[in-house]
This record gives structure tokens, C-alpha cells and sequence, in this order.
């Protein structure tokens, strides 16, 4: 039984939200970042990087307080106000590329994500979980939702369509081209009908944001044991956007490797034939049209690497992963990449941006070889989920990206 919960969001003023809203702090290089902090004193970022106002970087609890504070001053001058009734929130997005995504902005139970009604797919790292959950703890507010998929419904979407006919509370464009609309959800009986699909629901599935909800879940944890009474119902819950599977896109990770591991090209193609069936296709880009082929870039061409069928034999759907097959195959045995993490000889480029980069990186001799593959189904990441198992680290880019500070989730 899944828990979407309606909630206050505090959010930007109509004239004001183009300005303010903003990508991911780390999407952006140190010079856009600069621009938008010099030229837009509404722009999210001058909350997230409150060092900026002294030129300085500020970092720990001395950040996040400042955070705060910077939050709260934009509340002080009415750029932000708080919605007076619970509301759950349509957002839709179209990219650059006419790509359409729409969901629903709302609260997530914590004790959904403890009971494994929300599954995961990643593994988290406890040093970033505590970080960000005494982030969350000191700021007070949580401005980037979660992505939890689900599968379609139609009642939810018929919902949907019937709220976005009108005119839309959001609606701007941004200069990165993506244009971006809001609707609130206020009606009882919309948000009712909504809720009870919801709870007939066994199971949702984190698309992106495992750091975020496990954060979340520490922090209600942190809370519930505290002896202060006046603890508040909204640490119980999470923000998060709920968007079905067939409105989810899911990208490839390609990989590059800086070196051969001390193999000529020959003595590698050599222990690649052992385990692939291999073809050189010559200057022509080759992309992967079935699960278990790989592409590669080496010494400006590109070859085909087919699995052999004898090492086809999985015994979970892990093993059938093909980011897990690179590594078990290739990567470790071959390359002598261990800690796929943290190994300096490894760097990833999702795969929107394709194979052009593998080429481009691979020909500036800034890496040896790239090797490309086909993203991992839906059905696939949920498998992994349901088995309790976890993908290798840059599995999966999944699409949309939400900009921050168009709706906020106050603790």
C-alpha cells in the first residue's frame, strides 16, 4: 500500500519562477554558475551557495546554516509563499529535444522506504546518507523531489489530463530550452481518488534519489527518538515526484579507460577474444542493437564485442546486467579495475550524449578505450529491486531532470 500524501509547498511567485528555478548546483560549469550568481540575484543557486555573497566557499554546519538563512530571506522579501491548502502538484516538462515528462510533485512515507514499499536499486554511501540528512536537518526544507516510478494507471492519468486543461499556474521557458509547468491539485475529491490509487499500489520504485530518500529516512529516525514532544508530522515524509514508467527515460553509462593495463592492443583484443565474439567495424560508429553486445572504441575504430554464449549461464538478474557483465568479464579480470567507484583509470559519460564523446575523448589520448552498451530496461531495474540486489554505480541516467526551488517541501 503506497503513501502519496498532499502537502503545503512553499513556492516562487508567477513572475519570479523562471528566475529562481534552477538545475542540479553541479550540472552547471564554475563559469554558468558564476554568470547566473553575478546576473541573477533570484536564481536558486544564491541559496545553495550562500559563500557567494562573500567570495568565499563555505562549507559544514557554517553552510548549512547559512543555506538557511538564505532561505529565509527569500521568504522575507515574498519571493517565496507558503500554499495555505495541501496540495499535490502536476509538473510537466519539455526538453530541448521535445521530449515530454509529466508527474506528480507529493510526500512520501518514510515508512514506506523502512518497509520496502519503496524499493531501490543503488547502493548508498553512509558518509553522503549522514550529510545530507544534517543538511536537511539544519536548512529545514527539501527543494529536489525524488523520482519514484510507478506503473500506469489510468484513473491517475485521466486525473491528470482533466487538471492540465486548464491554465497552467507555471508556465516559462528556460535558456537551456526546456520549457516548464506547474498546476496545483486542490480539489478534495481529485486528491482523495488519487491517494486511494495510491494505496492499492504494492510497490513504487526510486528512479533517482537514493541519497535523498535515505537522508529523509535518517532524519524522521533522528527525530523519532527525540524526547521533544512537539516534534512535527512532516519529517515522517519525503518530497517526491511520482511519474509512471512509460513517461521515464532511461539512458546508458559509456565507459572509458585510461590505460590497457600494461597489454599492447594486440595482447588485448587477444584475452577479449576468449570471452566475446569480436569484429572490427572500421571508422563507422557501431552502436549495441541487443542486451549482452558492446560496443568499443580503440585506436580509432570501432569493434563489436558479442558475449560468448557459454557465459550466458545467470543465476540472478544481476548477473545478466550487462554493467555487471562489463565488469565481471572485462573491466576486473582484464583491465584491473577493482573498485569501479573510485578507480582513477575509469570515467563514465552517459549515453545522451553518445558515442561522439567516447570517440572524441578516446582520439585527445585522454583515455585508451571506451565501451558503450544499451540502457537497462525498466523492467530490468525492477527486477534488480524486487531481488533486494544492486546495480554497479553509473548504471542507469534517468531522465527528467527537476529543477530546484519550484516547489519546496518544508519540515
Amino acid at each position: 500500500m503506497a503513501v502519496i500524501r498532499p502537502f503545503n509547498a512553499v513556492r516562487p511567485t508567477r513572475d519570479k519562477v523562471s528566475l529562481i528555478a534552477s538545475r542540479s548546483y553541479q550540472s552547471y560549469t564554475p563559469a554558468e554558475r558564476e554568470a547566473r550568481l553575478d546576473h541573477n540575484p533570484y536564481s536558486f543557486l544564491h541559496i545553495v551557495n550562500p559563500g557567494y555573497k562573500y567570495q568565499k566557499v563555505i562549507n559544514g554546519e557554517e553552510r548549512f546554516e547559512l543555506v538557511r538563512n538564505r532561505y529565509q530571506e527569500f521568504k522575507e522579501d515574498g519571493i517565496f509563499i507558503k500554499d495555505k491548502v495541501p496540495s499535490l502538484y502536476i509538473y510537466k516538462i519539455i526538453d530541448r529535444d521535445f521530449q515530454e515528462f509529466t508527474g506528480i510533485i507529493g510526500a512520501s512515507s518514510a515508512e514506506d522506504y523502512q518497509n520496502n514499499i519503496i524499493k531501490k536499486h543503488e547502493d548508498t554511501i553512509e558518509y553522503r546518507e549522514t550529510l545530507f540528512k544534517d543538511y536537511l536537518k539544519t536548512v529545514g526544507f527539501n527543494a529536489e523531489p525524488v523520482l519514484l516510478t510507478y506503473e500506469e494507471n489510468k484513473t491517475i492519468s485521466s486525473i491528470m489530463k482533466m487538471v492540465m486543461a486548464s491554465r497552467a499556474e507555471y508556465e516559462f521557458t528556460t535558456t537551456y530550452r526546456d520549457t516548464h509547468y506547474l498546476w496545483p491539485i486542490t480539489g478534495t475529491q481529485e486528491i482523495d481518488t488519487i491517494v486511494k490509487e495510491f494505496e492499492q499500489m504494492p510497490e513504487l520504485y526510486i528512479a533517482d534519489g537514493h541519497h535523498r530518500s535515505a537522508s529523509s529516512v535518517l532524519l524522521n529516525q533522528d527525530m523519532s527518538s527525540s524526547k521533544d514532544s512537539n516534534i512535527k508530522e512532516s519529517y515522517k515524509y519525503f518530497m517526491s515526484y511520482y511519474i509512471s514508467e512509460e513517461n521515464l527515460k532511461i539512458h546508458q553509462f559509456n565507459r572509458l579507460v585510461k590505460d590497457l593495463n600494461g597489454l599492447s592492443k594486440e595482447e588485448f583484443l587477444i584475452k577479449l577474444d576468449m570471452v566475446f565474439r569480436i569484429e572490427n567495424r572500421g571508422t563507422q560508429q557501431y552502436r549495441p542493437s541487443k542486451k549482452h553486445h558492446f560496443s568499443m572504441y580503440l585506436d580509432g575504430h570501432f569493434y563489436s564485442l558479442y558475449l560468448r554464449k557459454r557465459y550466458r549461464n545467470f543465476s540472478n538478474p544481476l548477473e545478466a546486467l550487462d554493467t555487471q557483465i562489463l565488469y565481471d568479464i572485462l573491466l576486473n579480470p582484464i583491465l584491473g579495475i577493482e573498485d569501479v567507484r573510485n578507480d582513477k583509470r575509469l570515467s563514465y559519460i552517459h549515453g545522451k550524449n553518445d558515442l561522439v564523446d567516447v570517440k572524441y575523448a578516446v582520439d585527445a589520448k585522454e583515455f585508451e578505450v571506451g565501451f558503450g552498451m544499451l540502457p537497462i530496461t525498466m523492467e530490468e531495474l525492477k527486477s534488480i529491486a524486487d531481488n533486494n540486489l544492486t546495480m554497479p554505480p553509473k548504471s542507469t541516467y534517468i531522465e527528467p531532470k527537476l529543477r530546484s526551488g519550484i516547489c519546496i517541501y518544508e519540515f
